[in-house]
């Protein structure tokens, strides 16, 4: 189970990398636009957040065939936690106390989702 677990972290781990890396990269290019939209899709930023999405399929497959998904799929939205402390850490975004409010929630879902 341990290891399921650890697995399950590593996918959540590469989709908030994933997002992260998204956002740097439109942020770069001034977002997405039809004029700009092929250079988006070539940009080394979201070909890196791209190939980190299907590195963390890959790995919920291995999480999928080792967790009930009704434990695995709820806990994956500790992502959303991630997301937001990472978005305020590195990239300066302000964070409503509402926002802050819910994502203590996610995580007292986890928790309890976790508890056996």
């Amino acid at each position: 189970m341990v290891t399921a677990y650890a697995l399950l972290l590593l996918n959540i781990a590469l989709l908030v990398v994933g997002q992260i890396m998204w956002k740097i990269g439109l942020d770069r290019l001034g977002g997405l636009h039809p004029h700009n939209a092929l250079q988006v899709a070539a940009s080394p930023w979201i070909l890196s957040g791209v190939l980190l999405y299907g590195l963390a399929t890959l790995l919920w497959l291995a999480v999928l065939s080792r967790l009930p998904l009704s434990a695995a799929y709820p806990l994956q939205s500790l992502a959303y936690v991630f997301a937001l402390l990472l978005a305020w850490l590195l990239l300066g975004e302000a964070i409503p106390p509402n926002r802050w409010i819910g994502a203590g929630i996610i995580v007292a879902g986890a928790f309890v989702i976790g508890l056996r």
